[in-house]
């Protein structure tokens, strides 16, 4: 895959020595600017046209209890999206950011993961293709995330096969479970994992025997941004799930993205910590659907208004340090 642009690097960061404040001022800010133009290749940077694609699928596992509610809400929300009356929507009309709703096969789940692969090889490679295929390459910056019923569960048994542990280990309340959700969701996960035992040898196997439709298409997503220098923002825990097969294949595969938010699910932290990606906000938030990378996508949008618009001190007549 290709590497960032660091031609385009060190401009930023020779402007970024001429602004008026003191080095370093604006911490993570300044960090975000450098990213954002090292990874679209040229500078100045910009952040005006934001894509958010938030993709969806139904997993045969949710039948287990896995989650507190029905698998038809994937479909719902779907419905929800498209009519402008979730989170995102709102998130997305205040940022001028452009939102994609990806459906993927939501009448036909994927298998029950402790019974068979949740996708056959060729299932998974369709939904790899889907998120391949969502890449706009106009884009400056590019939102990911997902909705689908019992995907948590999928998740931890994703980081489980790619990181080591057992389902306790990786397991949250998602959508709410209760003490009693919980256990099924963790000896759910423990029972995939003794199923398919080639998902912890394999990042490709553990993204089809244990993943869905929607968490393929987020890895593809991730690997078409970076052939497409376009800058990517992960979402919760089930997003990063999804992108860290992409980290496990490449060595520096998620170099081109940051992660928006700590989700409040207790695995999301255990998963940063593995990937040693520092997030960009912790609001304590568990929705999904982008709306934490919609968030942070503002971060960037401000972190390149202050490096582009900021006057030097030379322009400003203002003394640098030591003068």
């Amino acid at each position: 895959m290709p590497g960032p642009d660091e031609a385009a690097a060190d401009r930023a960061r020779a402007r970024d020595a001429t602004l008026t404040k003191p080095a370093g001022a604006l911490g993570r800010l300044e960090a975000l600017a450098r990213w954002t133009a090292a990874w679209q290749g040229r500078h100045p940077p910009r952040a005006d046209r934001i894509r958010i694609a938030v993709f969806a699928g139904n997993h045969g596992v949710a039948a287990r209890g896995v989650s507190a509610y029905p698998a038809a809400v994937t479909a719902q929300m779907v419905a929800n999206f498209e009519a402008g009356g979730a989170a995102i929507n709102q998130l997305c009309d205040v940022l001028g950011a452009e939102l994609t709703v990806v459906p993927l096969e939501l009448d036909r789940p994927t298998a029950d993961m402790t019974e068979a692969p949740a996708m056959d090889q060729a299932g998974c490679v369709a939904a790899l293709e889907t998120g391949l295929a969502a890449v706009d390459e106009g884009a400056d910056l590019l939102c990911l995330g997902e909705m689908g019923i019992g995907n948590t569960t999928a998740a931890a048994a994703l980081a489980a096969a790619l990181f080591g542990g057992d389902g306790a280990s990786w397991v949250g309340p998602g959508t709410g479970v209760d003490r009693e959700g919980l256990a099924r969701k963790a000896a759910t996960v423990d029972a995939a994992l003794e199923r398919h035992p080639e998902a912890r040898r394999d990042p490709l196997a553990a993204l089809a025997c244990l993943g869905g439709r929607e968490l393929a298409a987020i890895a593809g997503a991730v690997v078409a941004a970076r052939h497409r220098r376009v800058p990517v923002l992960l979402d919760g825990f089930a997003c990063t799930a999804a992108a860290a097969v992409v980290a496990r294949l490449h060595d520096g595969g998620l170099d081109h993205a940051q992660v928006a938010h700590r989700s409040a699910e207790p695995g999301h932290g255990r998963l940063l910590d593995a990937l040693s990606l520092i997030p960009l906000l912790d609001l304590d938030m568990r929705l999904g659907e982008a709306s934490g990378a919609a968030l942070a996508a503002a971060l960037v949008r401000m972190a390149v208004a202050a490096h582009n618009g900021m006057a030097s001190f030379s322009a400003a007549g203002v003394s640098g340090p030591a003068e």
